[in-house]
């Protein structure tokens, strides 16, 4: 069972009173006692809340409007900073979801990327030692104890091989795994009751947030699945990376784990060191381009992405490669996903409003369908401002921001899976603003779709979709007899009936009733001259008399036959 599973059942149980209880106060203390005080303090046993000595809604009160975000902001990120790696990384992802929360709350929740503690090097000791099966003076010549990075799921040490080989041990944190089903449940529990109280909350689909992000988790505390990745990526790069921009690190399988992951350390400069990354801005404005185009192609022609492409993955090294790293967060694409996504660029750049719509609808999660014609207007008058410039002039960040805000509004969700695709765009454009290196993703994006269209539409893929389709159809064709068979035997067994009732056509019904009367009495006539025409040619005839009697009865049966079939329709 997954975590999301897990969660589910303690959700209903909350087996850890405790950490429920320490979570509600650390929330009250906060300011938001009335916001959980009602469904949820009632699953804590002889619990009362002591009063607050701040209170949210006093708060606002006494501020303008403009400033009620931040306040809210400011008190989340109290709150989890309190309450520790889980909820941290939880308003991490947060502070990626700018289609949804107001910008003072994301400016708040981006300040919590530096705010989780690390552990004692005891405890990273133990974990190295009970997953490697051996003494670490075995294995490293030396490990240092101070980390290099303190994340959620990990904390990340350098260190050097007994051959002088050096590296980077990865260490999940200890019990980390009980911790993020029991705080998930909570974090579910809190959400699914504030969304009971707040329509405006529900709207924002919080809960979609949740489920996405245990599911990532699910993944990202298993260190074989981000070796995995590691190991595809660097397959894919490679074969798109003719110019050797990019070098991806060395993996060390026999001393990695799902504990565990042991990689080459890297040598060079971050893209978050603005002094040393100008320094060599020739050199990397020439790779840069470049490199983007790859990611490009990563994203639309193998639907497998790095989806955590912030400036601090990023080295430039001494050989003028960039380094990437950290691959425990990757994007997956189907390929009607990629056929659908690039459908919705090529309607982007081409500001062809309908199109875009109607993609993003054949996608999209919504309880009822929306005025669509409501939903072209919002979304031609949210892109008007970027009508009549040029590509470059563009910025694909803020046409984004746009279509998914205007969808929100109307109460449709992307996938998860497709805002990880926006998202990886909006940062990897970033990146490269972030050095002061202009790369106009949407020009690249320009420039690709026509052979990207052209590519997703081979000969190839359209045998493969008619091989599907039909073995589909033979499928049903051998399904649904068996069916209709099963459904008449019900229909049969039940007394079923079927009433048809028909007003306002007795005319045009009467009309085709004499039509096939008529019919009927001419196919009878028609069989009764050709026996007796078949008779007679078995004689031979020279004068009225040689025709047999025989015929003259069928003839004389067929002619009366179709008279009376006339006669019949006149009367009706």
């Amino acid at each position: 069972m997954g975590i999301i599973g897990k969660s589910i059942t303690v959700t209903k149980t909350i087996r850890n009173v405790s950490r429920l209880q320490e979570i509600v106060l650390v929330f009250a203390k906060n300011g938001f006692a009335e916001f959980i005080t009602r469904g949820v303090t009632s699953k804590i046993p002889n619990f009362v809340l002591p009063s607050a000595t701040i209170k949210i809604k006093n708060e606002l009160k006494e501020k303008k409007e403009s400033d009620w975000y931040q306040i809210i902001g400011y008190r989340l990120r109290k709150c989890f900073e309190e309450l520790g790696p889980v909820f941290i990384k939880f308003g991490q992802i947060l502070s990626t979801r700018e289609d949804l929360l107001d910008p003072s709350i994301i400016e708040e929740m981006k300040l919590l990327r530096d705010k989780v503690k690390g552990i004692p090097f005891d405890e990273v000791k133990s974990v190295l030692e009970a997953a490697l099966g051996n003494n670490l003076g075995n294995i490293f010549s030396s490990i240092d104890e101070h980390p290099i990075g303190t994340a959620s799921i990990a904390v990340v040490h350098k260190g050097t091989l007994k051959d002088g080989e050096e590296v980077v041990l990865k260490v999940r944190r200890p019990k980390i795994i009980k911790t993020i089903e029991t705080d998930i449940a909570i974090i579910m529990l809190l959400v699914q009751h504030v969304e009971k109280i707040s329509q405006e909350i529900k709207f924002l689909g919080i809960s979609k947030i949740v489920a996405d992000f245990a599911n990532g988790l699910q993944h990202e505390v298993n260190f074989n699945i981000e070796a995995l990745n590691l190991e595809r990526f660097k397959t894919n790069l490679t074969n798109h990376d003719v110019d050797q921009i990019f070098y991806i690190p060395k993996i060390y399988k026999k001393l990695s784990s799902e504990e565990v992951l042991v990689i080459e350390q890297i040598k060079g400069i971050p893209f978050t060191d603005r002094l040393e990354i100008e320094a060599i801005r020739p050199k990397l404005e020439v790779k840069i381009e470049k490199g983007v185009g790859l990611f490009v192609k990563t994203f639309l022609q193998d639907g497998f992405f790095h989806a955590d492409l912030h400036g601090g993955n990023f080295f430039w090294q001494d050989n003028d490669r960039i380094a990437l790293v950290d691959f425990g967060l990757m994007g997956y694409l189907s390929k009607r996903t990629r056929s659908n996504f690039i459908a919705i660029i090529y309607a982007l750049l081409s500001f062809n409003y309908e199109n875009l719509v109607y993609e993003l609808l054949d996608v999209a999660e919504f309880e009822k369908m929306p005025d669509v014609e409501e939903l072209i207007a919002d979304v031609r008058s949210g892109l008007s401002p970027f009508i009549g410039l040029t590509v470059g002039q563009t910025n694909f960040s803020q046409v984004m921001h746009t279509v998914i805000r205007t969808l929100n509004r109307h109460q449709l969700y992307l996938p998860g899976e497709w805002f990880i695709i926006f998202r990886a765009f909006i940062m990897l454009d970033g990146v490269a603003k972030s050095i002061d290196i202009d790369v106009d993703l949407f020009e690249l994006l320009q420039r690709d779709i026509k052979e990207l269209v052209r590519q997703s539409m081979t000969k190839e893929d359209w045998i493969e979709e008619g091989v599907w389709a039909g073995r589909d159809v033979i499928s049903s064709l051998r399904v649904i007899p068996r069916h209709f068979k099963w459904y008449l035997k019900d229909w049969a067994k039940k007394n079923y009936a079927i009433e048809v009732v028909h007003r306002g056509y007795k005319k045009e019904i009467n009309r085709v009733s004499n039509t096939i009367t008529f019919l009927a009495f001419a196919l009878f006539a028609a069989i009764f001259i050709a026996s007796g025409t078949f008779w007679q040619s078995t004689t031979k005839i020279t004068t009225w008399k040689d025709v047999p009697t025989i015929s003259w009865i069928f003839w004389v049966a067929g002619l009366a036959l179709f008279f009376k079939g006339y006669l019949y329709t006149r009367k009706r």
